[in-house]
């Protein structure tokens, strides 16, 4: 017979219980009154909302105060966050997550603020295989390990203008999506074998055609740093998707698709 002493027994209950715990917090923050403050920065900062159906106004205004609890922000580089930039990027990350079953970026455990682009020292091996120090400047990056920073002058633009298919909010939290099931390779959580399938023979097929486009000169609906590879083409793609939803539906249908499917909204009709 086994004996469970008192702390295990605790801590078994934690486990099991946790799960329903999570969802009862979070079940009561979203049903608390949006405040007015939040309300009147989404309107200065987020004019995409109004384009937006009111049933989905209300669910983004919900994900955000579960977000908002959850997620803690961190200023760097002399930056002092406030509430317009916490309303203003968890809008926009919250956009993710419409009518789905928000698991709110369950790996993210916190957003780093930059006032602008910054700067990323890494490590680069060239084709030969000789180590070189690279010093890169972003505007985003999205890490595995549970970070994603953000230049706040990129995201404010980022919502100011949303019909120009670019918003780094957006793109680094499609990588958060993508990096749920370990490295960023294109591939989100999806349901079953059938949807990886059916969404691996889509993107693969789009990926292609845009190199091909790159290779000579022709225009491109999603841009150079989409073809750098698979998971980035799906981070541009979300920006696109969700920005330029009338334009890709025309010109990429099957890919328009896909991204409907995951996202589970059809922007074209907002």
């Amino acid at each position: 017979m086994l004996l469970f002493t008192v702390p295990a027994l605790l801590f078994i209950g934690w486990v099991i219980g946790q799960p329903w715990w999570v969802a009862r917090r979070r079940e009561r923050l979203r049903q608390r009154p949006f405040p007015h403050t939040w309300r009147h920065i989404l309107r200065r900062r987020m004019p995409y909302l109004r384009r937006m159906p009111v049933d989905l106004q209300l669910q983004l205004k919900q994900h955000i105060q579960v977000f908002l609890a959850e997620k803690p922000f961190i200023g760097c580089g002399g930056l002092t966050v406030n509430d317009d930039m916490r309303v203003t990027i968890a809008a926009q990350a919250c956009l993710l997550l419409l009518n789905r079953r928000p698991s709110y970026y369950p790996s993210l455990r916190q957003i780093l603020v930059y006032p602008g682009a910054f700067f990323v020292d890494r490590v680069h091996s060239d084709g030969a295989g000789v180590l070189q120090d690279q010093r890169r400047l972003l505007s985003g990056e999205s890490w595995s390990q549970g970070q994603v920073i953000l230049s706040w002058q990129d995201a404010l633009d980022g919502a100011a203008v949303s019909d120009d298919g670019r918003n780094v909010v957006i793109h680094e939290f499609a990588h958060q999506l993508d990096q749920e099931t370990g490295h960023a390779n294109g591939a989100p959580r999806l349901p079953t074998r059938e949807h990886y399938e059916r969404w691996s023979g889509v993107f693969q097929q789009e990926f292609e055609s845009l190199q091909r486009q790159l290779a000579l000169g022709g225009p491109s609906l999603f841009g150079a740093y989409a073809a750098t590879d698979p998971a980035e083409f799906f981070a541009v793609a979300s920006e696109v998707f969700f920005e330029q939803a009338a334009r890709m539906a025309l010109e990429c249908p099957a890919l328009y698709r896909e991204l409907a499917r995951f996202y589970r909204v059809d922007p074209v009709g907002w």
